[in-house]
């Protein structure tokens, strides 16, 4: 269609805006003169990360409510007032057809005001347990996008499209063997290779497992560790490797920039249970160990990682077991080729390759229905 208009809104952590950022690459790759504006929160990562994948973005002052010192809400309740006010000048301005919510703070004010505006909104609701948000804007939503069955529990089941979760369009766009990777990555290309993440920021947890099994490490070396440390723990683990000694099969890192070649690299994957993260190993087969993250809303990352462990798909370590388990854990399981292999082979039936594309194309069909009704 021709002058096609979209907002995208949401943000905070990477697992909303890199979907984000994949929609919006395949609405331009279907439409490549569509205007595409993103709406995200002051201060949040997507100021940063939207801008650097090419799109212009304008920020809210907002922030979430805090559940833990509620005397802290009224000044939050201002911000949001003060955020619509925002949005709705965003919206009057830039006249999307549509606008798509994907999670985070922003995506609330700048959802309602557009569904006031009677502007068609889709929403893309990346975790198994829908958050507060997104079943409040669902009310008006003309679509929800889901990656998980049963989410009419949350969302009237007539406007529930079964996608899948976008994810980074890079991790695909390499051939390299494990045995490439592994030397790329400067690892030895014949051992069995465990990747540990939890994300830029890090995991306590998971970093705390890893420094309590430094001697298991050591004496397992027919298996190799790749350890994303995070940028928040770097200097902490640095001096407690520095006083204890690391590892020869464990190689140590702050960041990986190059997450294709890593995840190519492994035989297993230990990680957080964020439906980005789980969506990645889905599309690329990798059986992992999830560790979901105590320190989120509703604890939807243990719905997430249910969701795979349901049907043997990964295995599950709480938070709370961690420190004590699950370096054995894992060690054992990538030792065990026919395990590793049925993990390998139910994660991947749960993959949507398509999902980025799929709603692209409903993200259009919203647009064009609204500007055939504002014709009429």
């Amino acid at each position: 269609m021709n002058e096609l208009r979209v907002i995208i809104s949401g943000g905070g952590t990477g697992g909303h805006i890199f979907p984000a950022i994949a929609i919006a690459n395949e609405i331009r790759r279907k439409c490549p003169e569509a205007q595409i504006l993103f709406v995200g929160a002051e201060g949040r990562m997507e100021m940063h990360r939207v801008p650097a994948a090419g799109y212009e973005i304008e920020g809210l002052p907002i922030e979430g409510f805090d559940r833990k010192r509620l005397w802290r809400n009224f000044a939050v309740l201002l911000k949001i007032r003060k955020a619509k006010q925002k949005a709705k000048g965003i919206v009057k301005r830039f006249r999307p057809q549509v606008a798509v919510g994907v999670g985070g703070y922003a995506s609330g004010p700048t959802l309602s005001v557009c569904g006031d505006m009677g502007i068609p909104t889709l929403l893309q609701e990346q975790n198994s347990f829908a958050g507060v948000t997104n079943r409040i804007l669902a009310r008006r939503a003309h679509r929800i996008c889901v990656a998980y069955e049963g989410m009419e529990r949350f969302f009237p089941k007539d406007r529930i499209l079964f996608t899948g979760n976008p994810i980074r369009q890079d991790l695909n766009n390499h051939n390299l063997s494990s045995k490439e990777a592994r030397e790329k990555l400067g690892l030895a290309p014949d051992k069995d290779t465990i990747l540990i993440i939890g994300g830029s920021l890090g995991a306590r947890t998971l970093n705390e497992s890893l420094l309590k099994h430094l001697s298991a490490i050591a004496k397992e070396q027919e298996v190799q560790l790749l350890w994303q440390t995070g940028s928040y723990y770097k200097t902490e683990i640095n001096e407690r490797l520095a006083s204890e000694g690391c590892p020869n099969n464990l190689q140590v890192t702050e960041f990986i920039a190059d997450m294709a070649t890593a995840f190519a690299a492994a035989d297993l994957v230990v990680s957080r249970a964020g439906a980005s993260s789980i969506s990645e190993l889905c599309l690329l087969g990798k059986p992992s160990v999830l560790v979901p993250s105590p320190n989120v809303s509703e604890d939807h990352q243990t719905h997430n990682a249910m969701s795979l462990v349901k049907k043997d798909a990964a295995l599950l370590v709480r938070d709370a077991d961690a420190v004590e388990t699950l370096i054995p854990t894992a060690i054992a399981l990538v030792k065990d080729k026919q395990r590793l292999a049925r993990l390998s082979e139910q994660v991947v039936r749960l993959a949507r390759p398509n999902a980025a594309s799929d709603i692209a194309d409903e993200v259009i069909r919203l647009a064009e229905a609204h500007v055939a009704t504002s014709r009429v």
